[in-house]
Parts: structure tokens; sequence; C-alpha cells
């Protein structure tokens, strides 16, 4: 499984010498290519078909993260019973599929707005089973102590797609339509599954056959529960969920009301958030050891919430991406450097459990979106932004005179 070669000098590559990461990381980068491209070019079908209704939008990523939300805790059951490397396999499977099927009823003109809402339920349906087996596969494949360079590696990648894989779809979109654009994104999702079939590691934990899934979701909850380690970055997992990403689903109403941008204008304030998650991952993983991690997750979270909110009352482009590029890479460390611990700090067979918690916070995401969105109707999206940050900020300092033996975590 492990290649003694180096791979060169570079210490952010380190995991690279593993072959089964290298295979496990191309698959991923092609699986959330795909996820993007897709995401981009149905929203642009949604918008044709429903002549341009934001609310349409915001049906179908409900669609989305509704299963995605509750499901996960089943898939990370799932994840604890199940080679973890067959369930990426068959989810990525159904993911392909169903592009396909999409693909096929937008160029034969018979898609209808209500196919969209069911492929959505589908598709995070099978990424709430995806995620908690691709995940916590990463600590089967590399060894204790090069976790955090995995797992910030991994992050880079999907981090990387998210600008590439915008861009590349609305290409595509302007000389081929959606259909034969969804065809081709039905190919990515295949070619990792092809990438994923050449990962050798067969481990999966030793979950109790005669015990039920709710039975072995219940234990999961019963063993964070137990551990105050665990205990404490489950809620610092929701924290950030509820208060620190809002500002992604509200970013195009805070952009017009501030700066009245076009869409060229968004584009590169999405690009400055994403060119820093994949800065922050890059970083985390060169960092070899670290010490006081507990501390420096905590000091992330509250830098987070300065920088949203220093963010959300920018009235220029030059502090809109200053603030933009610190709170993507703020946020892509704290997202990294939670699952490292979540990971070392639990036990094999429990680990898929203890992710999917979460990744309980990707479905909630877009949900917390809600309420920040209906305060930005009455007082602006930039005091709504505020009021995120400043949140985020009061949580943390509370979390922190609430659980202070958590700064010692290592």
């Amino acid at each position: 499984m492990e290649d003694k070669k180096e791979q060169g000098s570079f210490p952010a590559l380190h995991s690279f010498k593993y072959r089964d990461f290298r295979w496990l990381w191309i698959g991923t980068f092609f699986s959330f290519a795909a996820v993007n491209m897709q995401q981009i070019t149905r929203g642009w079908l949604i918008l044709r078909l429903t002549d341009d209704s934001p609310l349409a939008l915001s049906l179908v990523m409900m669609s989305f993260a509704l299963p995605l939300t509750f499901a996960s805790l089943i898939g990370g059951a799932m994840a604890d019973r199940v080679a973890r490397q067959k369930m990426i396999i068959i989810c990525q499977s159904g993911n392909a599929f169903m592009t396909l099927l999409l693909a096929i009823l937008d160029i034969t003109g018979l898609v209808r707005f209500w196919h969209l809402m069911v492929l959505g339920f589908i598709n995070g349906t099978l990424a709430a089973f995806n995620m908690p087996s691709r995940q916590s596969i990463v600590s089967d494949i590399v060894s204790q102590k090069e976790l955090m360079n995995a797992i910030s590696l991994n992050s880079a990648g999907m981090n990387l797609t998210r600008i590439v894989g915008p861009a590349l779809a609305g290409f595509l979109i302007i000389y081929f339509d959606t259909g034969l654009v969804f065809l081709m994104i039905a190919c990515v999702h295949a070619v990792s599954v092809v990438c994923t079939s050449f990962i050798a590691t067969g481990k999966k934990s030793t979950s109790d056959p005669g015990q039920g899934v709710f039975s072995d979701i219940l234990l999961g909850f019963r063993y964070a529960r137990g551990n105050s380690t665990l205990f404490c970055l489950v809620i610092m997992c929701f924290v950030p969920a509820l208060f620190g990403f809002p500002y992604i689903a509200l970013l195009p109403a805070w952009a017009k009301e501030v700066l009245d941008v076009k869409a060229d204008g968004l584009g590169f304030l999405m690009m400055f958030m994403g060119l820093g998650s994949l800065t922050g991952t890059l970083v985390l993983a060169s960092i070899r050891h670290m010490k006081k991690r507990g501390t420096v997750l905590l000091a992330n979270s509250l830098g987070w919430g300065i920088s949203l909110f220093v963010f959300s009352q920018s009235l220029s482009y030059s502090t809109a991406f200053a603030a933009l590029f610190l709170v993507g890479l703020i946020s892509a460390v704290f997202m990294s450097l939670n699952m490292t611990l979540m990971q070392s700090y639990s036990s094999n067979e429990m680990r898929g459990r203890i992710v999917s918690m979460a990744m309980m916070t990707f479905g909630i995401m877009p949900l917390s979106a809600v309420p920040f969105g209906a305060v930005a109707e009455k007082i602006g999206t930039a005091n709504s932004l505020g009021i995120a940050g400043v949140l985020l900020l009061l949580f943390t300092i509370t979390f922190i005179f609430l659980f202070p033996r958590f700064r010692k975590i290592s």
C-alpha cells in the first residue's frame, strides 16, 4: 500500500508517497469537479425552466441539503459496516447514472422542474452515504502522523475544483448547451469510479453485524458524548455551519447591494474566496508537526468571525477581495484541522459514524442561510452578515470558557 519512494522534497505533498492515496486524491478531484460543474449547469437549467426564479434555485438546493443533513448518520453507520472503497464506488456510480439520466431528459426536451427536485434528493442521499466513507478511508490509507497532511491535500483538491469546475462548466454551456454538458459530467463521475477502483485498501471496521443500523447510530452518539474531546469537536463543527457559512449563499445579494457588481465581478469575488481556501489547505498540508491543535482551531474560529465581519462592512473591491481571501483561508484550515482531529481521536470501528456527524453540517449550511436571508430582507445583507460574524465570535468565546481543557488538545 505504501510506496517507499518520497515524492520530492515538498512537505505539502508528503502523503502522495502512498499509492492508494494518490488514487483516492485523483478520484476525489474528479468527483468534486463533477459536483461543481453540475451545480452551475443545473442552476442554468433551472433558470431556463422557471423563468429565472430564485425560489426554484433555493428549492432544488434544499432538496439536496435535507437528505445530506439526516441520511449522513446512516451513511456513517454503513461506512463502519461495509468496505469503504466499495461504498464510494456504489455512490459514485449512482451519481454517474443519475447525471446520465438528466442529460437524456434534457437533450430530448422531456426535462421538467420536478425531475430536478427528485434528482436533487437522490444526489443528496448518495452524497450522504459517499462522504463519510470517502473521508474516513483516508485513515485506512495513511499513517496517523500523515493524517493532517492527507486530509489537507484532499481538501486542497476539493477547493481547486471550486475554481476550475464552475469556470469550465460555464464555458462548455456556451458552446454545447446544458444537455451535452450533463453528458460530459456523467463521464467525469465515471472517471472517478475508475480511479477509486484502483485503491487496494480493503480495510473496513468491525461493526457488530447483529446490531441494526439505528443501534449503530445511537452507539456512535454515545461514543461521541462519552469522549469529551470528540464531543467538543462535534460542537465546533456545528458553530461555523450555523454562523460562518451563510455568507456563501448571501454573497450574490451582498455584492449587488454594496458594490453593484455584474456577473464577472461576482465571479472574481468567488475566485478570491476559492484561492484563499486552496492556500489555507496547502499551508496546513505543509506543516508536519503542529502542537496545541485545539488552540489553533479556536484561534481560527475567532479569526473567521472577525474576517467575516470585516468583509460584511467592506465598501470596495480591494477590501472585499482581501477579506474574502482571508475568510476562505481561515475556514479551510478550520475544516481540515477539525476533520483531522475527529479522525485522530476516534477508533476505526467508530470513525465512519463520527465523520458522519461532521458531514451533517454540509446539509445544515444552506439551511442556516435562510434566517440570515430573512434578516437581510429587513436590515440589509451587509448588516445580516455582520451579525453572523459577531455571533460566530461570541459563540467561540463562550465555548472557550465552557471547555477550557479543549485548548490543550494536541
